[in-house]
């Protein structure tokens, strides 16, 4: 069994200039593609449950998917629940065998949001769970829009909240279908002046060129980069060729079952992107 926490996988990146991939998962073909590329490579992975996957499967059956994959796995998996919206749904995470919750609070106010971390972060390092958070707001792609981290507040937040992990808006978006993403470099680098011990964590990876994922791995404290948007493309040009190669063919396995080669590909591609040790 191969099952692994965040801090597990994220530490080790502070030191060699790597980061980890937080795949975005929304089903059980993606999922197996996720670890399969991973193992190709080499790397751990971090398999990610968000709010619309959880929309669409109870957290229990994506727990036991993300465990039951790791167990059969020869690299590290983390079990991670992806923008948690309160405490219930951290602990019903931990409860399904999740290893890591990120809980987001990065809408509310800085002291609403340090408090509600900070009693996440306790109850699930009593049970051994990583936790990642938010400090400013990572906004979205043709939506709503970022408030960048402050970076004097992170050595105060990481202080008083004990989390593993910081996901830091610098320019990055949710559900950019292409790069494009202006990264502040020296904000990352003054977040990492603050807390130097502190992972720092990019959503909407999409949006980040390969090249610049690279080097913002190599240079600064991000040791995780959130990617969905291009794997969700990659899968959806996967499937509409199954569908479209044979129009009479109905057997949901075999066509799902064609999307998953593709996805390996996709998946491999951003895992190198972010360094090898």
């Amino acid at each position: 069994m191969t099952i692994a926490s965040l801090s597990d996988v994220l530490r080790p990146c502070l030191r060699d200039g790597t980061a980890v991939a937080g795949l975005v998962v929304l089903g059980w073909e993606d999922a197996v593609a996720f670890v399969r590329a991973a193992e190709a490579e080499g790397r751990p992975v971090i398999l990610q449950a968000g709010p619309g996957c959880r929309a669409h499967t109870p957290l229990p059956v994506l727990g036991a998917m993300f465990r039951t994959l790791a167990e059969g796995a020869s690299v590290p998996v983390v079990a991670h629940l992806d923008h948690g919206e309160g405490l219930a749904v951290c602990r019903q995470a931990i409860d399904c065998g999740f290893t890591s919750v990120m809980y987001d609070g990065s809408a509310l106010p800085f002291a609403e949001n340090v408090s509600n971390t900070a009693e996440i972060a306790a109850f699930a390092h009593r049970h051994g769970v990583s936790v990642e958070a938010e400090l400013g707001y990572v906004g979205y792609h043709q939506g709503a829009a970022s408030r960048g981290t402050d970076a004097g507040e992170v050595a105060r937040f990481a202080a008083e909240t004990g989390v593993d992990a910081l996901a830091v808006s610098v320019g990055n978006s949710h559900l950019m279908t292409g790069p494009g993403a202006m990264v502040d470099l020296g904000a990352l680098a003054a977040m990492a002046a603050a807390a130097p011990d502190l992972p720092l964590v990019l959503h909407g990876g999409s949006g980040i060129a390969p090249d610049q994922r690279r080097l913002i791995a190599a240079q600064t404290s991000v040791c995780k980069f959130n990617i969905g948007t291009e794997l969700r493309m990659a899968f959806g040009a996967a499937l509409r060729d199954a569908v479209n190669r044979d129009a009479a063919r109905f057997d949901r396995i075999a066509i799902l079952s064609e999307t998953i080669d593709p996805v390996i590909a996709a998946a491999r591609a951003v895992i190198r992107s972010l360094g090898r040790p």
